[in-house]
């Protein structure tokens, strides 16, 4: 199935995500995949979260994907759409279905994490340079991207490369590592994730993460092995972040958090920093959105939570270090009063 466009230009929005989303089985409560007796149905995938995200912050956003012809293909389009996203480009395949996956409740980092993935064959695994609007993808201020979308197919991780690949006047390409060790059968991660960063404007990679694929050991280990990349971002946890921009470098702790669930935050906090680096916010409160945007996905049970305020926000990410030091976020927090060093947990 080959993509064809309208003949029009696409519209230029604030941010393109181009990866595969799929149906998410959700538990209904805690407890083995064999024990849990019903799910509810969301939506998961990494790069349309921070699209929903940002566009639900206020930022024109599009997600780029391929679908199933089928009905979790309509509730993925309907629902992504229905958070102000453009999915216009999204294509549909009459010959493959969309991705399915069931997970536990708990933290994915945990050993009695579960997670099945029905997701071999997708349609999603389909993208290839002939089979998305390429137009679409590359109309954006940023294109966001993850090492996810790389182990999906050949063809995936041919269009990942095409579309990191050097270009004039390609937009600013953001990348998330985000390395799904489940997905990868073929012991290349290591240099295709690698290889993906270094083409990139602006990576995101959690410490432990650049430990696990790369054996680097700490924030300048990883900065040494990405020296390519305008923005590096060492996610560290609970801790904090530091950031790396040309010759600076700086670390910003995150609020405490009373957590719900420890799913979506890696997303969030990336659309909390892309946010920010949109609207061309200084180093330290892009970080601090990402926290708090990453905050307000660890409160809620899905990968994708309700926003705080834009105005919220800011008045939270001017804090001065001893405010923000203070802060503890817990459930219900983004729709509680807006006393900026009160943040408290209901």
């Amino acid at each position: 199935m080959t993509a064809t466009g309208s003949g029009n230009a696409p519209d230029v929005v604030d941010v393109v995500g181009l990866g595969e989303s799929m149906v998410a089985l959700l538990p209904s409560r805690p407890g083995r995949l064999a024990d849990v007796p019903s799910f509810e149905r969301g939506i998961g995938g990494a790069e349309s979260n921070v699209a929903c995200a940002l566009a639900a912050a206020g930022h024109p956003a599009r997600w780029v994907g391929r679908v199933g012809a089928d009905g979790f293909g309509d509730h993925l389009v309907e629902t992504i759409g229905s958070y102000g996203v453009d999915v216009g480009s999204v294509r549909r395949d009459p010959e493959r279905p969309t991705g399915v996956y069931f997970r536990t409740a708990g933290d994915r980092a945990g050993d009695d994490h579960e997670v099945a993935y029905y997701r071999a064959g997708s349609a999603a695994s389909a993208m290839a340079a002939d089979t998305v609007d390429l137009d679409a993808v590359r109309a954006g201020r940023v294109l966001h991207l993850t090492g996810i979308t790389a182990a999906l197919s050949a063809d995936c991780l041919g269009l990942l490369r095409e579309l990191t690949a050097p270009r004039p006047g390609r937009p600013l390409v953001s990348f998330d590592v985000n390395h799904r060790p489940r997905l990868w059968t073929d012991g290349n991660s290591p240099r295709v994730l690698l290889e993906l960063a270094r083409g990139a404007d602006l990576v995101f990679v959690g410490e432990d993460e650049a430990a696990d694929v790369w054996g680097l050991d700490g924030v300048d280990a990883v900065r040494a092995a990405l020296p390519g990349p305008e923005v590096l971002v060492v996610k560290q946890g609970a801790r904090g972040a530091t950031v790396f921009e040309r010759e600076r470098v700086l670390y910003v702790p995150a609020p405490r958090v009373d957590v719900v669930a420890a799913v979506g935050a890696g997303d969030a906090f990336a659309a909390g920093f892309l946010s920010a680096t949109l609207r061309g916010l200084p180093l330290r409160d892009r970080l601090r959105h990402g926290h708090l945007m990453a905050a307000a996905a660890l409160t809620v049970p899905g990968d994708l939570a309700t926003p705080l305020s834009r105005g919220h926000a800011d008045r939270l990410a001017a804090l001065d270090d001893t405010a923000w030091g203070r802060l503890r976020l817990g459930p219900g927090w983004t729709q509680g009063p807006a006393a900026p060093e009160e943040a408290r947990t209901p």
